[in-house]
């Protein structure tokens, strides 16, 4: 059967996941060694919440198989699949699955993370938000959270090695360029995602990452004017 190269990742789509990669890993090295590096830590966090913000919205306007509406599978499709019925581009139903969780987890971890404090210097950019308490509890379950993702993680990784090693798949190429080979001569290639699109999904991103730095709050009192000095 002849093979053909069809186009399924946007490049806005997988410059979100490399980038994704490399912040993720920032962040945790960042909070893992802390001290000093906790102010980097946070900073990371922003722009975490900016590239899911823009992954949202490019959920809904981007390409073909970037869409939400494609790739989010029912019951029907992941019986077919389990069933080895499944046949399609983009994420299978089980990798779709391990991705929206991931977008799932990683969205809480940044939430909690805005809200946290370490009891010692750092207060996240949103932390006037909550209470204490709540900063407390929130800072906790951020903690917590880093196993789950961690968890996630090693699991989709080693699905890609299971795919590559095993069913003699490289799902990790066409993330990179962009283009799968194929033997399916009706395989569509991605369409839509184009300039508008992005604009409209960066924009938003943009309005994210000034709402995670506290552009919503208002901003502190100015202090009270110092008292000059008494003459004696």
């Amino acid at each position: 059967m002849n093979t053909k190269h069809v186009r399924v990742w946007d490049l806005p789509t997988r410059l979100f996941h490399w980038l994704l990669v490399v912040l993720m890993i920032g962040v945790f090295v960042t909070g893992l060694e802390g001290g000093n590096l906790i102010v980097w830590h946070g900073r990371l966090g922003v722009a975490i919440a900016g590239l899911l913000a823009f992954r949202l919205v490019w959920g809904f306007v981007g390409s073909t198989y970037a869409r939400f509406a494609h790739f989010v599978p029912g019951p029907g499709r992941i019986r077919a699949y389990l069933k080895g019925e499944w046949e399609g581009l983009g994420h299978n139903p089980l990798g779709a699955l391990s991705v929206l969780a991931l977008l799932a987890v990683a969205t809480f971890q940044v939430v909690s993370g805005l809200m946290s404090n370490d009891d010692i210097a750092f207060e996240g950019p949103l932390y006037a938000l909550v209470s204490k308490d709540t900063s407390d509890w929130l800072t906790g379950l951020h903690r917590l959270n880093i196993w789950l993702i961690g968890a996630l993680v090693a699991l989709h990784v080693a699905a890609i090695l299971f795919y590559v090693h095993v069913k003699k798949d490289n799902l990790v190429k066409p993330m990179i360029t962009g283009v799968k080979a194929v033997e399916d001569p009706a395989a569509q290639a991605a369409k839509g995602g184009g300039l508008v699109a992005f604009i409209i999904a960066l924009v938003f991103a943009s309005g994210t990452v000034w709402a995670a730095t506290g552009g919503l709050l208002s901003p502190p009192p100015p202090p009270p004017p110092a008292q000059a000095a008494p003459a004696w």
